[in-house]
């Protein structure tokens, strides 16, 4: 079992040294693609989120279920309990003071936002999921059992609450507030925003390619000046004299 595991070892390390010999180090591991929220809670903690509430608008694969969860009274709910915690607003101040918000916006810039909804808009399996919620009776039950629904009455209850009302007077001197307010007073946060404006891939991938310099220096490498220069001295160099004609063979 411990040769097996040394074996595996020293062939991971050989590979790794073989791949920067090269010059390329390994590919870094893809990021996973953001999973669609599966409740109202974390559907409104996603919307929230100055860092990726855009989203939603950026994909028409991404609007449906959106909308789906927004006509749901489960989300209006979520959403009124969430606006009642200070925690929630701390949250958004801080997202947008990071530079992920910055890049989360500035993608709409990305013609292919445009084009994915221009398809759509010939697409008629996007109307048909667009409609379904509203053509489903089982929307309007929900709607019209809402006033009973538990959620509701706790979410009213809540206003009663005096701890509700102690928390928004302690939110100022919270560590989350404190953390907020300090913020703008650390330098590696501008320097972030610098690497977010100046990431390529903070607009897109077609925005971000024509701001990439790798593009142009890419395309700039089968160029060679050289080549153009000796190639009208070859084309004006004489002719090379042909070859003499092989004397024919003995009989």
């Amino acid at each position: 079992m411990k040769l097996a595991k040394l074996t595996a070892a020293l062939i991971a390390v050989a590979a790794s040294s073989v791949v920067f010999a090269n010059g390329t180090a390994p590919a870094a591991p893809a990021a996973p693609a953001a999973a669609t929220p599966a409740t109202s809670d974390a559907w409104v903690a996603k919307m929230t989120d100055p860092t990726q509430n855009a989203s939603a608008f950026k994909d028409p694969k991404t609007f449906v279920p959106w909308m789906n969860a927004m006509v749901d009274p489960a989300t209006s709910i979520a959403m009124t309990n969430a606006m009642m915690n200070p925690a929630t607003s701390l949250n958004m101040m801080t997202g947008m003071m990071s530079p992920a918000a910055y890049q989360n916006y500035m993608q709409f810039m990305d013609p292919a936002v445009s084009m994915k909804w221009m398809a759509a808009m010939m697409d008629p399996n996007f109307y048909t999921a667009a409609m379904a919620p509203f053509i489903n009776p089982n929307l309007y039950m929900k709607w019209m059992m809402a006033p009973m629904d538990p959620r509701l009455l706790a979410t009213g209850m809540q206003t009663l609450n005096p701890g509700m009302y102690a928390n928004w007077m302690m939110a100022p001197m919270s560590p989350q507030a404190m953390n907020a307010m300090m913020a703008p007073m650390n330098p590696s946060m501008y320097t972030n925003w610098m690497g977010a404006v100046a990431n390529p891939q903070t607009y897109g991938p077609m925005v971000g390619g024509m701001v990439n310099p790798a593009t142009y220096s890419n395309a700039a490498q089968g160029f060679n000046p050289m080549t153009f220069m000796v190639a009208p001295m070859g084309m004006m160099a004489p002719a090379a004299a042909p070859a003499p004609a092989a004397a024919p063979a003995a009989k």
